[in-house]
Parts: C-alpha cells; sequence; structure tokens
C-alpha cells in the first residue's frame, strides 16, 4: 500500500472518530472535545504567527479573551450570536494589526515581553473595569447560537458546531498557507532581509501575519464564550497563552497539522491520565517536558525528521547498488 493511500486512510479514520466518538461520551467528554476544537483554531492562528511568519507572541489567549468578550458582552445585550461573532474577529484583526507595529522595531525576545505586556494590560481590562466587563463576578446571561431554524444548544449539537467551525478554519488556513501570501511568510521566516531583496514587503506581511493570527484567536473566542456559557477573566490569564504555544511547539512549529496534534496533547492528555488522580498533571508536565527536550521541532518535525533519513538511506543505497554494478561492468 503507498504511502498517500495510507495517509489518505488514516485522514478518514481521524475525521470518523471526530464524527462518531462523541455519540458514546457523556457531558463532560463532549464538553473536552468541544474545547480541544475551540483551542485548535486559537493554536493555528499563534502556528500562522509564529511557525510560519516566525514572529514569536505570548498575546495569543488576550485574543481568545477578546473574542469570549465581544459576544459575551452584546449577547448578553440582546444581540444574537452571529454579529457579535463577526465584530469579535474584525477588533481583534485591527488589535492584532496594532500589536504587529512593534514587530517592525524588535524582534524575538523583545518581541516576546512586548506581546506579554499586552496580554497583561488585556487581563487587567477584563478583571478591573467593571463596567464593561462585570469584573470577577463575569458575564452570563446568553445562549448558544442558532442556524437556519436549528439549535445548538445541546452539547453533542454544540460540538459539532464547533467541529464544522473547525473545518472552516482549517480550510482558509490550507489555502492562506498555500497561497503567495503562505510563502511570502515563509520567506519572513527563514531570512528577512532576503525576503526584502526579492521584493517581499516585509512590514505588510509581518502586520498580516498577527493580524490573521489574532483574528484566529478571536474566532477561537467567540466560540468559547458560549460553549461556558459564562465569561469571566479567569482563564484569560497569561497561562492560556503559554499553553497555546506550547500546544504549538510540541505539535510541531510550522506544520499544519501541528496544532491539531498539540491542542490533543494539551487539551485530551490531562483528562487521559485522570487515571493517575492526584498524580496526573505531575505526570503531564514530565511528559511534555521530556519531550521538548528531546524533540525542540516538535512531534510532527521528527516524523519529517524520519521520513527525510528513511529517503537518504533509500538514495544511498541505489547509489552503492549503481556503482557496483559500473564496476561489474
Amino acid at each position: 500500500m503507498s504511502r498517500s493511500v495510507l495517509l489518505k486512510t488514516f485522514g478518514v479514520l481521524i475525521v470518523g472518530a471526530l464524527i462518531f466518538l462523541p455519540l458514546t461520551l457523556n457531558r463532560y467528554g463532549i464538553y473536552i472535545m468541544s474545547l480541544w476544537a475551540i483551542m485548535t483554531i486559537a493554536a493555528m492562528g499563534l502556528n500562522l504567527t509564529l511557525g510560519y511568519a516566525g514572529q514569536v507572541s505570548l498575546a495569543q489567549g488576550a485574543f481568545v479573551g477578546l473574542g469570549a468578550y465581544t459576544v459575551a458582552i452584546m449577547m448578553s445585550a440582546g444581540f444574537g450570536f452571529w454579529l457579535p461573532l463577526l465584530i469579535a474577529i474584525v477588533i481583534t484583526f485591527a488589535v492584532g494589526w496594532l500589536l504587529g507595529y512593534p514587530a517592525l522595531r524588535v524582534q524575538h525576545h523583545y518581541l516576546a515581553f512586548v506581546t506579554l505586556a499586552f496580554s497583561t494590560l488585556v487581563f487587567l481590562v477584563f478583571r478591573n473595569e467593571e463596567w464593561l466587563t462585570k469584573g470577577i463576578y463575569g458575564i452570563m446571561g446568553f445562549k448558544r447560537p442558532s442556524a437556519f431554524g436549528v439549535s445548538f444548544q445541546k452539547p453533542i449539537e454544540f460540538y459539532y458546531f464547533t467541529l464544522g467551525a473547525l473545518a472552516l478554519a482549517s480550510a482558509f488556513m490550507a489555502w492562506l498557507v498555500r497561497s503567495p501570501w503562505g510563502r511570502a511568510f515563509v520567506a519572513l521566516r527563514e531570512n528577512p532581509v532576503r525576503a526584502l531583496s526579492l521584493g517581499v514587503d516585509t512590514r505588510r506581511y509581518t502586520l498580516m501575519a498577527f493580524a490573521i493570527g489574532s483574528a484566529m484567536g478571536g474566532f477561537s473566542g467567540a466560540l468559547y464564550a458560549p460553549l461556558v456559557e459564562f465569561v469571566d477573566p479567569t482563564p484569560f490569564t497569561l497561562a492560556l497563552s503559554l499553553n497555546l504555544l506550547m500546544m504549538v511547539i510540541v505539535g510541531g512549529s510550522g506544520f499544519f497539522f501541528g496544532p491539531f496534534l498539540g491542542a490533543a496533547i494539551g487539551v485530551l492528555l490531562p483528562e487521559w491520565l485522570r487515571f493517575a488522580h492526584g498524580w496526573y498533571l505531575t505526570i503531564y508536565a514530565l511528559f511534555v517536558m521530556i519531550l521538548l527536550i528531546k524533540t525542540p521541532t516538535g512531534i510532527l518535525g521528527i516524523i519529517e525528521n524520519m521520513i527525510a533519513a528513511r529517503k537518504t538511506r533509500a538514495a544511498s543505497a541505489a547509489r552503492a547498488a549503481a556503482s557496483a554494478g559500473l564496476d561489474k561492468v
């Protein structure tokens, strides 16, 4: 069986599991699967900013929070879901564009400090501006969305809604990274000076990387609000940004499917380890630490290196056989 057939078969099995497995889960299990889909979207946005464009950001959790609060505030004021969703995406895109300006002047850990300060500022606004966010008391009183007469109130119905949103986000990201924009982002990551010499507008693409990645975070947050049906500042601390960063790096930064795998490790793995009771978080932390030490390029990076090494050995064996044949002649 060829490699392409194996990949297609594996993909069909994964999609089938995502569709049918939740039917066998309880309410909490469905919630965890929905959370995985939502965090995967946020990680995809960060993967675009970090993995493809090479811009370090510790603010993705803040954009998830901005999207969640936009939807929560507007829905609690009587709006439906779809207009707040659109506004959340527009706001996070605009704020992400503005946050991209420091990336034009500072790089690497300096840029990380800038985005860290922004993340802290956004959290303080969530917690202290009670006139807008209700502070530590949070916002409630809004329901899950409906579309074309179909309600997504039940957990399983909302899971399929988030799965559809993930499919749309994946299709958009697949188009983006294969477009000339995607190639420009990779050129920006590999060598900004060379990219500029080749005519790539590095300024515009840096801003676009931040803006689109941030909008993906806002989209994720807009889905998170109706999932939990209660929004308060607690989930949107720096820990969320670090967790999303871990998802991208562990899954494989710069790989399309890296966020899917990284989110599975970040969201699902701790739940699978609950059989260890009080030790499950310790086991999870050790697993992630060892994984990052052994595989700095992420899990998909290891797989790619193994495939490349196998191709190299096969090519070397073919050259050796050809050389032996020539010697006999």
